[in-house]
């Protein structure tokens, strides 16, 4: 069984460096509400949306993302 292809394997590896980049923690602090990260009482309700907070929701939203452009990737294959 072959790995992937040039064209593909960099596009592969690309969409890794995006996943680690859009999930690490010091990005994701950046997204929470003032105070959130630490633990006590918050200062007051949250925001939601359908009852779902933002963040999990653009979470979520980011990580079926990747899925897609994956399987949009490795269904088109290397193109070379």
């Amino acid at each position: 069984m072959k790995g992937p292809s040039g064209l593909l394997a960099q596009r592969l590896l690309a969409l890794l460096a995006a996943g680690v980049a859009l999930f690490n923690f010091p990005l994701l602090k950046l997204a929470l509400p003032e105070g959130a990260a630490t633990p006590g009482p918050s200062a007051g309700p949250a925001a939601t949306w359908l009852g779902w907070p933002p963040l999990a929701l653009a979470l979520f939203a980011l990580w079926a993302l990747l899925i897609v452009l994956l399987a949009v990737l490795m269904e088109r294959g290397g193109g070379d």
